[in-house]
Order: C-alpha cells, then sequence, then structure tokens
C-alpha cells in the first residue's frame, strides 16, 4: 500500500520518530508487559490477514494518477491483498514522486512506471478527469505488456478510452458521468447502468463499492469461489455482485414547467396510488390523446406510461428503505396492481428483487407498520373500475 504523508511526524504514527513498527518481530518492542503481548498478537493477526506473496504470485499494479481517489486507490491492496499470498500488489505513479489525491493528502507510491512493464494486471483507479490528455500517463501506460490485463475503477476509465483499449467495445463507468464519458469517447458504447462489464483483457467497472466487486471478481476468475468468497469475508463484505447488476442510480425529478404537460404531470405525481390512464392526464392537459402524448414525449423523453412507472418505482424504492411495509402494500400505496408487478418491474430497473433492495438500503429498521389487507383487484389485476381500452387502461402498473 502507498505510504501517506499526511501521516508522516504525527507522534506515534507508524513511520515517525519513536514510533514502534508492528511488522517488524526482530525489533526490539517499547511496550511494557503485558502490552507487549497484545502487541505481538496483533501484528501476528495482520500478517495472517495480508500475508506476503508467495513465490510467483499474480503482480497487480496500481497506477495513482494525479487527482487519485483515496479509498478506490486501496480497494486493490486490501482485496487482493487479502487473497492469501496469491497476489503481489504495487503501487506506481507515472513518475516516481508522491501523487495528490482528491483530499487533504498525498500518497507515495513505492515504484515508478517501470514496474508496469512486469504487471500481469494493471489497475487505474479513479482520479480527477479533465478534457486534456495527461501524457505522462498515457506514457506509462505505454509500458505495459501485450496480453497484460486491464481493470479500471469508476474514471480510470478515461484513461483506457484515452488510449484506446476500449474502441468499439461495451465499457462502464459512474453513470454521473455517462454524458461527459460519450461526449469525449462516442466510439466507445457505454453502458452506465451496469457494475462493471468484463472483456476478458479488460475490464471496466462503476463508481466507488463497485471496485470491490470487479476486484472480488478476478479472485474468483482466477481461483474460483472458494477462494472468493474467503476474501469476501475477510474484508466484510457480500461476496457477490454480478457485472450485470444495476447501479442504483437516483434519477432527480426535473423541474415541471408551467406549461405544455408539467402541471398535469405534477397532478398526477399527487395520484400515483390510483389508476391513471391516458384519457385522464391528456383531459387534464386540455389536450386530444395523440397530442398529449406527443408533447410529453418531447418534454420527458417518455411516454406517459413509461413515465408513471418511473415515478412510482421511485416512491416504491423510498418506502422499502424507510419503511416495514410489506411488498404487497408498497406496491399498493405507489399505483401498481399487484406485487408481482411491482417486482416485475423493480428488477427490470435494478436487477434486484424488492426484498434484497431493502435488505441493501435499509439503514436501521423503523418502527413495524400493521399492513391492512391489500384493495380487491379485478380478474385483469386492475383495479375495479378502469376500462380495459387502449386509451383509458391503468398506465405504468
Amino acid at each position: 500500500m502507498p505510504a501517506l504523508s499526511a501521516g508522516r511526524g504525527v507522534p506515534g504514527a507508524p513511520g515517525a520518530p519513536g514510533a514502534p513498527d508492528l511488522r517488524s518481530a526482530d525489533r526490539p518492542s517499547v511496550y511494557p508487559p503485558p502490552a507487549r503481548d497484545l502487541v505481538e498478537r496483533a501484528a501476528e493477526l495482520s500478517r495472517r490477514m495480508s500475508p506476503p506473496p508467495r513465490p510467483g504470485a499474480h503482480k497487480v499494479v496500481v497506477l495513482a494518477l494525479d487527482g487519485v481517489y483515496p479509498f478506490e486507490l486501496g480497494i486493490p491492496h486490501r482485496v487482493l491483498g487479502s487473497a492469501g499470498g496469491r497476489y503481489e500488489v504495487l503501487s506506481a505513479s507515472v513518475d516516481g514522486q508522491p501523487v495528490r489525491t482528491d483530499a487533504d493528502l498525498t500518497v507515495v507510491p513505492g515504484h515508478g512506471p517501470e514496474v508496469l512493464a512486469e504487471a500481469d494486471t494493471v489497475v487505474i483507479p479513479p482520479y480527477a478527469v479533465s478534457p486534456v490528455s495527461d501524457p505522462q500517463a498515457l506514457a506509462a501506460l505505454s509500458r505495459v505488456r501485450p496480453g497484460t490485463r486491464l481493470v479500471s475503477i469508476c474514471t480510470g476509465a478515461f484513461l483506457l478510452a484515452v488510449g484506446g483499449f476500449l474502441e468499439g467495445r461495451r465499457a462502464a463507468t459512474h453513470w454521473a458521468l455517462t454524458d461527459f464519458f460519450q461526449e469525449l469517447f462516442p466510439r466507445v458504447e457505454l453502458d452506465a447502468g451496469v457494475l462493471f462489464v468484463d472483456h476478458g483483457d479488460v475490464l471496466t467497472s462503476a463508481g466507488a463499492a463497485s471496485g470491490v466487486d470487479v476486484c472480488l471478481h478476478l479472485v474468483r476468475q482466477d481461483h474460483g469461489s472458494e477462494v472468493a468468497n474467503e476474501v469476501a469475508r475477510r474484508c466484510v463484505v457480500p461476496p457477490y455482485r454480478d457485472g450485470g447488476q444495476a447501479q442504483y442510480i437516483e434519477r432527480p425529478l426535473p423541474p415541471a414547467s408551467e406549461t405544455g404537460t408539467g402541471p398535469t404531470r405534477d397532478w398526477a405525481l399527487r395520484r400515483l396510488e390510483g389508476p391513471l390512464s391516458l384519457d385522464e392526464m391528456a383531459a387534464h392537459a386540455a389536450m386530444s390523446t395523440r397530442t398529449f402524448a406527443r408533447r410529453f414525449r418531447e418534454e420527458t423523453g417518455l411516454s406517459p406510461g413509461r413515465w408513471l412507472t418511473q415515478q412510482r418505482l421511485r416512491r416504491a424504492r423510498t418506502l422499502l428503505e424507510s419503511s416495514d411495509l410489506p411488498v404487497e402494500r408498497v406496491a399498493h400505496e405507489v399505483g401498481f396492481a399487484t406485487a408481482t408487478s411491482l417486482r416485475r418491474h423493480l428488477a427490470a430497473e435494478a436487477g434486484v428483487s424488492p426484498s434484497a433492495y431493502r435488505r441493501t438500503f435499509r439503514a436501521a429498521p423503523p418502527a413495524s407498520t400493521p399492513a391492512p389487507p391489500p384493495p380487491p383487484a379485478s380478474a385483469s389485476g386492475a383495479t375495479p373500475g378502469t376500462s380495459p381500452s387502449r386509451s383509458s387502461r391503468r398506465m405504468g402498473a
């Protein structure tokens, strides 16, 4: 792991004057008994959790670029370094010099760019990107041998794209960077919804914690599920999230305009729990159904039915995160005809079930809320009173 210059000179910090080095069993301890025994046991535990690389271990080089994100910089060291010595994980900078992070600290990688020529896998963690290419970063990347596996986390995909490694390929990065990335690299097929994309020789992942997912994926590929699960237990993270699972993307509602279909969208948002038809929405907007549907798509980029589904899912996710309501009640509260309909739509959007979504995002269990029985439904699954005609059928359910 690269050294952190923020710790230099801090009394008691590793590397500071007079501070003990827990990694060396040969140095005399400055701790008096019985604390000495505790320190030695802690050092042994540290060696067991991150043993030294085995002979011939797979060499991974983490390339730290200017403005690197400290959390993601440490992910390969923590995850791959917990694989029982199967990986030798090194850090490098483009010029062998300390690297500024996007936080108030500087890291000191242990190597310069020359170590990239020895790597079996190169990981590029995220960094503060700009439209201007960094010649030093590209020169460092050019040292990588043919056949070396390349992995990016979040904005690390920008460097791979600049280097031509993603040309004509599907790739992933953080969803918030979609427009910026596509503007810079129109020939890359960006999939902003998935956690990571694996082409074998090149892997790209989304933001932050998806770096853990892609590193566990590497361990699973290289050494099997049993080793990967053990690494996950040591890192106290879920053992598996499929790369195709959707990123959990918060899509803010655009402000509704005072003209066109904006007032009708506001009106519909206050009535999501009930049936809403195209006829009703068009009548509220004082338009024909055809004109309303056309204007609605022009203003939102979506059909009225698709927009209603998105808003109902948005509200359902909030209820799953913040309440103990049963899934059936959540479906009723947001306007889905059945719990099955909610499950189907949530799986299509986020790749998970309502129960799995709730487990992921619940911070603490709130007070239990009694669940009254759901309202009766007709044989078609719609709430009684809705018409089966095409324009007046319930939308987004």
